[in-house]
């Protein structure tokens, strides 16, 4: 089994059994070299990259818009703080994609004004129901997200790692970030929101959704 493939199952094991591991120590035995990929506008696969860099620009403006209804709805509570931080790491997200979509010219998605109201409403909506509320949706948000860089770490490992060094080294950092925001939901008592199992469900398919919707338009 590849390296990918290993995280995959690991991530997919922990979904099935319940064990409540720290999400984020899966994905830490891929190891990337850490040498200049000469990744160029002509040497790549332009319409994987292209698909990789508008979807994941549109998940990260996504989250980020997530974060700003969060903190509009409990900026001035004791998790005002926590939020702050995960909202920060996600801010340098969507820079560094921001940088990388004028570095191979990428377009962004058609539906950024849909993400930019969804996002916000998922995120007021959910802090509305507290704390918890607001850590629910953190971790299926984040759980999705990691899982989706996943496969893209997996895809890009098989066509080419040393071409594509700059890109899968963007990518695993902002996965293992992903993955503290989820445990971080899990220690501030996501599992104590209301529904939280429907919750997360109905989170998870709006994130696939996305996901889908974003790689094609």
């Amino acid at each position: 089994m590849s390296a990918a493939g290993a995280i995959a199952a690991a991530s997919v094991g922990r979904l099935r059994t319940g064990v409540r591991r720290p999400f984020s120590e899966y994905g830490r035995g891929l190891i990337i070299r850490c040498h200049s990929s000469g990744m160029t506008l002509d040497n790549i696969n332009r319409a994987a990259v292209d698909r990789i860099i508008r979807v994941d620009h549109a998940g990260e403006y996504g989250a980020n818009r997530i974060y700003a209804g969060q903190m509009a709805v409990l900026g001035r509570t004791s998790v005002g703080p926590v939020i702050q931080k995960m909202w920060d790491q996600e801010k340098n997200h969507l820079k560094k994609f921001n940088e990388l979509m004028i570095a191979f010219r990428v377009r962004p998605t058609v539906l950024m004004p849909l993400w930019n109201v969804a996002g916000f409403a998922l995120g007021a909506g959910t802090a509305l129901l507290g704390k918890e509320g607001a850590m629910a949706c953190t971790v299926a948000v984040e759980e999705s997200i990691a899982n989706h860089y996943n496969n893209q770490i997996r895809m890009l490992m098989e066509e080419d790692p040393e071409k594509y060094e700059e890109l899968l080294q963007v990518i695993k950092q902002f996965r293992d970030e992903e993955l503290e925001h989820h445990d971080t939901g899990l220690d501030h008592d996501a599992e104590l929101a209301p529904a939280y199992a429907l919750l997360k469900r109905i989170i998870q398919a709006g994130c696939s959704a996305a996901i889908y919707l974003s790689e094609r338009f």
